[in-house]
């Protein structure tokens, strides 16, 4: 790998991919195994990456364009496939499966990279605000109809946090918070499964249907209050090695990873995934165009989006919504799509003054 790569980003990746193979070997071997050939497989996309110089390829607008078609045609013939877990979300390729919202992810941040770094000056003005807006709805509303809530709340929190940053006037806000308010209407009445809606219900009401709906946010309490500050040791975590804690690989894998490896194992993973993101912003700071600048911005919303709606879930601040803790989590496609992100912020840390 070049010398001039950020090593204390690849370091803390390092740090959350042991956190991760660590409660996989634990827990699941079969799962730890492919965990580990989709780190292979996403390291060497990651140093692809970093071979690209995206600074003139943004100059034409057919690759940008032509990246984002490639992802809503992707999730088109999504539609068609054949139901996982009650969702239209994969395309099963052979022995692989990849989840088409993950590049959608990927599509969307050199989309929003590319578009704010032209129209950085003006992105306040609201004509811009509705063409950014119509670039989300569109995978946002294919991604609805599968459907997966959580990459849906994900690709809003990504055009809403470019939003945030780009000095955006309030009244244009406020427009954007009534169109989220009217889409969640629309949402809850045609868009969303009666699960997802007893998962939102739950929430204010958890000490309700302590077997139903709440029962994998009592498991996952249970799971980080009995941890204490060393663990119950690695493999002898009870809510998971017993079965009592759902989804202890993906959607409750840090608290999976707090039971056994207690409060400090939880506070090491937390540093570690909260030093990618300051190096990410450094990286971008450092950088020489606007572009780069764009994309580490959103490349810091899209991880810090999924590390909110991820943790939020496991403690019982949000609805379970079933998103992966960035580079935690078992998951090949958000594994992959996330090591081919920070390749290409790598490949800015080589070419900048950082």
């Amino acid at each position: 790998m070049p010398k001039r790569m950020d090593w204390i980003l690849n370091s803390s990746l390092a740090v959350l991919a042991l956190a991760s193979l660590l409660i996989l070997f634990s827990g699941d071997r079969a799962l730890f195994n492919q965990q580990l050939v989709w780190y292979g497989v996403g390291i060497v996309a990651m140093v692809m990456m970093t071979r690209i110089d995206w600074r003139p390829l943004i100059n034409y607008p057919w690759v940008i364009y032509g990246i984002y078609s490639i992802a809503i045609v992707l999730l088109i013939a999504t539609l068609f496939a054949t139901p996982i877990r009650n969702i239209r979300g994969w395309l099963v390729l052979g022995p692989w499966q990849f989840q088409t919202s993950e590049f959608v992810k990927l599509s969307l941040l050199i989309v929003f990279s590319s578009f704010w770094a032209k129209a950085h000056i003006g992105i306040a003005h609201l004509k811009n605000v509705a063409a950014s807006f119509l670039f989300f709805i569109v995978p946002a509303t294919l991604v609805l109809m599968q459907p997966d809530m959580g990459s849906t709340l994900i690709l809003f929190g990504l055009w809403f946090g470019y939003l945030l940053v780009s000095g955006i006037q309030w009244k244009h806000l406020l427009i954007a918070a009534a169109l989220f308010l009217i889409a969640s209407g629309i949402s809850w009445n045609y868009g969303l499964a009666d699960y997802q809606k007893e998962r939102v219900i739950g929430l204010f009401y958890p000490e309700q249907d302590p077997l139903g709906v709440n029962y994998s946010v009592i498991q996952s309490k249970i799971a980080i209050g009995s941890a204490g500050w060393l663990g119950k040791g690695f493999g002898r975590g009870t809510q998971v090695r017993l079965g009592f804690l759902p989804e202890a690989e993906t959607d409750f894998i840090f608290a999976a990873f707090i039971e056994e490896w207690g409060l400090i194992g939880g506070v090491v993973a937390l540093v570690a995934f909260m030093t990618v993101l300051i190096r990410i912003i450094f990286a971008g700071l450092a950088s020489t165009n606007n572009f780069s600048r764009m994309f580490c911005l959103g490349a810091v919303i899209l991880f810090l989006v999924h590390f909110i709606l991820n943790t939020g879930s496991a403690i019982g601040l949000l609805p379970v919504i079933g998103v992966p803790f960035p580079f935690l989590s078992y998951g090949g496609s958000n594994l992959l799509t996330s090591l081919m992100i920070v390749g290409i912020i790598q490949g800015i840390v080589i070419r900048s003054k950082f």
